[in-house]
């Protein structure tokens, strides 16, 4: 079914940017911090006040900065008023968003005051506060999508791919308890990437529609 697209859905394509820009702040910040180990550091130690990568990866991830909060707001916006699935789909969507507001400004609030270091001050405590609110909400509203998808076949696809990011979240939380300091980076960039690779799929939704008219539902 062709979907006549109007520029809310057009916008859901900021999703699939933010992801871009993300995985290029990934890949090349640490080409401007010598000595950065990406599989034991965290990608948080790219952007601390004093990290040398600072700068580039302000640069490199200003797009997902942006995006990524206007694709999962415009989401919402469009469940909303369109009664896209069920309460628990929408839902799940509303705390997504929620969850990209905090981590946008939480983040930019509460930066880590220096990359590397042991966890002490004020402002590096709270950026371990955000960090835990955003994987809480993160997982909640990826089990509330998975859990309406297999209530609803047309949010199937939608729930597929959260459950493929939930999985990926639960390798990058658990797996930093279990592997060795070394390969802390590895398992944290699941995490990371599930949140910003979902936010794409949301905006590919947000693109083509929800699926309509097929998946609106009152439920």
């Amino acid at each position: 079914m062709t979907v006549k697209r109007k520029l809310i859905n057009i916008l859901g394509l900021t999703g699939v940017a933010a992801l871009l820009s993300y995985m290029a702040a990934m890949i090349f910040a640490p080409l401007a911090f010598p000595g950065y180990d990406w599989m034991a550091q965290a990608v948080s130690d790219l952007s601390a006040d004093t990290a040398p990568s600072r700068q580039l990866w302000d640069r490199l991830s200003a797009v997902y900065s942006a995006c990524g909060v206007v694709c999962t707001t415009l989401a919402s916006v469009y469940v909303s008023e369109n009664r896209i699935g069920t309460k628990k789909f929408r839902l799940g969507i509303y705390l997504f968003t929620v969850m990209n507001w905090i981590s946008r400004v939480g983040y930019d609030m509460f930066p880590l005051a220096d990359s590397g270091k042991e966890i002490a001050s004020f402002q590096e405590i709270m950026h371990m506060v955000i960090t835990v609110a955003v994987v809480l909400l993160s997982i909640v509203s990826l089990i509330l999508m998975i859990i309406a998808g297999i209530k609803d076949k047309c949010m199937k696809g939608t729930a597929v791919c959260a459950g493929i990011a939930f999985l990926m979240m639960m390798v990058g939380a658990m797996g930093q308890g279990i592997v060795p300091p070394d390969y802390f980076g590895i398992v944290e960039r699941f995490s990371l990437l599930a949140a910003v690779g979902f936010g794409a799929v949301i905006g590919i939704d947000l693109f083509n529609g929800f699926g309509e008219p097929s998946s609106m539902h009152n439920a």
